[in-house]
């Protein structure tokens, strides 16, 4: 017996050793290219505030990125889907290509105004850097999945700043209704890795802050924790996020299909994207809906920020930033899509606080946690990102927030190459 449980221990610490080796390197270069994409970001960003003609070159943008996918991308322009495919069916290969050609082209976007994010970004370069490294390793089917799963959480991880929620978004996004647990640990490094390696080159992450308090309720002489008036509104409203979140969804893919069947110049696309981006943001007269929407291009500008504070987003502005996201990344600019569910789901949050008559900061975030829940099916990985990014003390309203929004979000998710397993209330084809 002591023999049996001295070869499990060895067993065990050769298992971490081993991945420690692996990983690591991995997440590091992971997280020193996150922040050469964040500080790049940052800039392209800023640089638009102080230059605002450059909107009108974002028809110009589109050609440049179409073209430079037609010429380098190739399977690359599948993005995120690739990286899943490849992780459910090792073969193919991640292109090396994908991670600089990615950073490259999200950077002109948001450069030129166009509404994306940069989860998407993140997440290609882990796959396409922890592809390249671990083929060093000369690893064999299994081990090619852990790797780029942990390829995935230490992108996520990095980017956001939410090591936990980025180890079990990895893990929890592949397929619906299972988690893979064998690849936990090496995920769970890559996250902490990669987060680690981005605050240590000197990036900082925005801060959110929720200013409500919970009281509790007395009921029939007992105090509890929770206020059940608050979790109805909670679920009613999470209801509404899921819907939402289902609306993005399909409104991204709509968009796109539209697109190839009326326009038979592809790169016309994104000509046309741009001109309805131009002509959106003339009409409106605000620039509120382009680009990332976490920093304020001037005082009284509508941003995830300021959702978090009472007026601070007004009665239609997720419903903006939806149609300009759906029209820049359906159209075939380059970013991410979950920056912007936080911008529809902390607006919408906002808005939802005034007609229900609930705490504003609270559910700003909700929303901004739920919304994401919902359209990429992940709502225990959300339920921690929410505690990692606003406290502890709103866990279980979170929970309910993004459980509730992921069953209302039907059969809708921004990523085509996730599979389904499991039993849902409402079935998840």
């Amino acid at each position: 017996m002591f023999k049996k449980i001295s070869s499990a221990k060895l067993s065990v610490l050769y298992y971490v050793i081993r991945w420690t080796i692996i990983i690591v390197p991995v997440a590091v270069a992971v997280g020193c290219m996150v922040t050469l994409f964040l500080w790049l970001l940052n800039w392209s960003i800023h640089y638009r505030f102080a230059h605002p003609w450059l909107l009108y070159l974002l028809p110009v943008a589109g050609v440049v990125i179409h073209f430079l996918y037609k010429l380098y991308g190739r399977s690359a322009e599948r993005g995120n889907n690739l990286i899943i495919d490849e992780i459910h069916q090792p073969g193919a290969g991640v292109p090396k290509r994908m991670a600089p050609l990615i950073l490259i082209t999200t950077v002109i976007t948001h450069l030129f105004g166009g509404s994306a994010g940069r989860e998407g970004t993140a997440v290609q370069i882990g796959g396409s850097i922890a592809n390249a490294i671990g083929s060093l390793f000369k690893l064999n089917e299994s081990d090619t999945r852990i790797v780029l799963t942990a390829g995935i959480a230490a992108g996520f991880g990095a980017v956001f700043g939410t090591p936990l929620a980025g180890t079990i978004f990895a893990l929890e996004v592949l397929t619906v209704g299972r988690i893979q647990y064998n690849a936990l640990l090496p995920c769970l490094i890559a996250g902490l890795i990669g987060d680690v390696t981005v605050s240590a080159w000197g990036i900082h992450h925005t801060p959110y802050h929720i200013s409500y308090v919970s009281a509790g309720q007395n009921f029939y002489g007992h105090h509890l924790t929770i206020n059940f008036w608050l979790l109805l509104k909670t679920i009613v409203a999470s209801a509404i996020f899921g819907l939402a979140a289902y609306a993005f969804a399909k409104a991204i893919h709509g968009v796109k299909q539209l697109s190839l069947k009326l326009i038979k110049i592809q790169w016309l696309i994104p000509v046309c994207g741009a001109i309805i981006i131009i002509a959106l943001t003339f009409i409106l007269g605000k620039p509120d809906y382009l680009s990332l929407g976490v920093d304020a291009e001037y005082p009284g500008a509508v941003t995830i920020v300021s959702a978090f504070q009472q007026n601070g987003a007004d009665f239609f502005s997720w419903l903006w930033k939806l149609i300009y996201t759906a029209v820049t990344l359906g159209t075939g600019f380059k970013g991410g899509e979950v920056t912007p569910l936080f911008y529809i789901g902390s607006t919408l949050g906002n808005m939802l606080a005034g007609v229900l008559n609930a705490p504003v900061s609270l559910f700003a975030a909700l929303g901004f946690i739920a919304v994401f829940a919902g359209a990429t099916n992940t709502p225990l990985a959300c339920t921690i990102m929410g505690i990692e990014l606003f406290g502890s003390e709103h866990a279980l309203l979170f929970a309910v927030a993004c459980f509730t929004a992921y069953y209302f979000s039907g059969d809708a998710g921004i990523y085509s190459a996730q599979r389904t397993e499991g039993k849902w209330l409402f079935p998840k084809n």
